[in-house]
């Protein structure tokens, strides 16, 4: 039978993903605590041929001491954490199904959006320090422009979430999807155009090479002026100390963000901001998609194959 260990902490945190997993894999070993440091990830892993796991890392020097690991078997929304040269090199297959938390994230970056335009953040940290003052003065979401900047998985579910604002629509992605935009009456536009245009604009795109540092001083200036700013995508795609200066002068009048360049998060200028959410890293924390992403990483188990550098994911 193959040898099944699960890193992934999802399993340990949900008794019916346990049940599920061991009905599988009756001899599989289970994590009741975090594996991520090398040495105890190398320990954990020793003698087994699968690794289910969520965001544990993957260095040479522990795939060189896991000389029976064949799988790796993803429960995460991303894989940016996994470096796919060092797994072809070791011939080792990855699981992973995209898209699995998409209905969380969207729900939620739909969520920031009302809290950001409206204050409602701001109006109850004021209650909560005994003032009933009416905030400063919001707009609806409601027949605004917005821009969705990533029309993958997560970015067309925004879409459909966006369909009862009556809303004006841009999406920018690599690659355009005709029947979709027609359906949900998508403009698509450069990237120039969704950001001179968007006043609400919600950010979508995977972290990878292309995207990494792309949403810099310089790309932020070029931001229609009051626009409202949602990253529930992942940090280090937007220059936070630059976004934090925007937000002190009024150029960019709001901004919610849920990931960040450093987690736990180490920007106090921006977290300091009145005008600023902030989340820690919750895009997936709903029940239905904790069990969605344990699921897809039991998937990946039997599903699987090595990925290849510059090739999607990886691109």
């Amino acid at each position: 039978m193959t040898k099944v260990a699960v890193a992934s902490r999802l399993f340990n945190l949900m008794p019916q993903l346990k049940s599920e997993m061991l009905a599988a894999y009756p001899e599989a070993k289970i994590a009741t605590s975090s594996v991520a440091a090398e040495d105890d990830l190398i320990e954990f892993l020793t003698g087994h041929e699968v690794a289910v796991i969520g965001i544990e890392r993957f260095t040479e020097r522990v795939l060189a001491n896991l000389p029976d690991l064949q799988i790796i078997a993803c429960c995460s929304a991303g894989v940016d954490h996994l470096d796919p040269a060092l797994l072809k090199g070791h011939g080792i297959r990855m699981g992973w199904i995209p898209g699995v938390n998409k209905h969380a994230v969207s729900e939620l970056a739909l969520g920031l959006m009302i809290d950001v335009v409206r204050n409602v953040n701001w109006a109850n940290v004021q209650l909560r320090n005994g003032k009933w003052a009416p905030p400063p003065r919001g707009r609806l979401l409601r027949g605004a422009t917005v821009g969705v900047h990533g029309c993958g998985n997560i970015g067309k579910e925004m879409v459909k979430l966006l369909q009862p604002f009556d809303v004006e629509i841009l999406a920018c992605d690599r690659e355009d999807d005709p029947d979709f935009y027609q359906r949900y009456d998508v403009t698509p536009v450069s990237a120039d155009e969704l950001w001179a245009r968007s006043e609400i604009l919600t950010i979508h795109l995977p972290r990878n090479s292309t995207t990494i540092g792309m949403y810099t001083a310089e790309v932020l200036d070029k931001l229609r002026p009051g626009v409202f700013l949602i990253n529930t995508a992942r940090g280090s795609i937007v220059d936070e100390a630059a976004v934090a200066e925007r937000l002190a002068d009024g150029r960019i009048a709001g901004a919610a963000f849920d990931v960040f360049d450093v987690e736990p998060v180490d920007a106090p200028e921006l977290i300091a901001s009145p005008d600023f959410v902030g989340l820690p890293h919750m895009g997936a924390s709903a029940r239905e998609a904790w069990l969605a992403m344990g699921r897809a990483g039991m998937q990946g188990i039997t599903e699987n194959a090595v990925p290849e550098p510059g090739v999607y994911p990886f691109d």
